[in-house]
């Protein structure tokens, strides 16, 4: 019996001064850092405003701009996407451009996350700063909408807002808008206020 005990302490008498190596090497606590904020990603869609929707749009003067506003939250919104994202590549070689801007909270983030990962859109998608004045913000946005899910605007080449759909619609119905804002000269589609469009 006396031999385990002499090899248990010859074992204790070696690993004490490794032991104390790696607690040593630990930092204190009080050194240590916060984890990073998860919270907002880098892939995570810009936070916008009115000021920065106007300059989202004006960026794309000269092409056909097609703004599909959405949220995870809205089924028809979640329904017309991938036919969004379809015609998105669809006439993006004749001059159109779509922009997603996103009304979802902070809460939901993980959804808007999900979901753009699983819809692959291919063009840019932003997120209405939380803490705005929604009501200004659809005002600004188009002087007829009210908030009501989903919404899409539709910007002939000159940059004015030419047509506009509120609620879900068939694809010949943004087929013809898409159409009208890339083929009709931009003298032509310009009226006083933007038309409300299709079925």
């Amino acid at each position: 019996m006396p031999v385990p005990w002499r090899r248990l302490l010859s074992i204790a008498t070696l690993s004490a001064p490794l032991l104390l190596a790696f607690v040593s090497a630990r930092p204190p606590i009080a050194a240590a850092r916060p984890a990073a904020n998860t919270d907002t990603l880098s892939g995570d869609p810009p936070l916008i405003d009115l000021d920065g929707y106007k300059q989202a749009v004006a960026r794309y003067r000269g092409k056909g701009v097609l703004v599909t506003f959405w949220a995870t939250w809205c089924q028809p919104c979640r329904d017309e996407f991938p036919m969004i994202v379809a015609l998105a590549k669809e006439y993006g070689p004749q001059g159109l451009v779509v922009i997603g801007v996103s009304l979802d909270e902070d809460s939901d983030m993980g959804l808007v996350r999900r979901f753009l990962s699983d819809s692959h859109p291919g063009f840019p998608n932003f997120r209405q700063k939380p803490g705005i004045d929604a009501d200004a913000f659809y005002q600004g946005v188009n002087p007829e909408w009210r908030g009501t899910m989903p919404q899409n605007d539709f910007y002939a080449r000159d940059g004015h807002l030419a047509r506009f759909f509120v609620g879900q619609k068939q694809k010949s119905a943004f087929e013809d808008a898409i159409r009208f804002i890339l083929l009709v000269p931009s003298s032509e589609n310009r009226s006083t206020k933007p038309v409300y469009a299709g079925n």
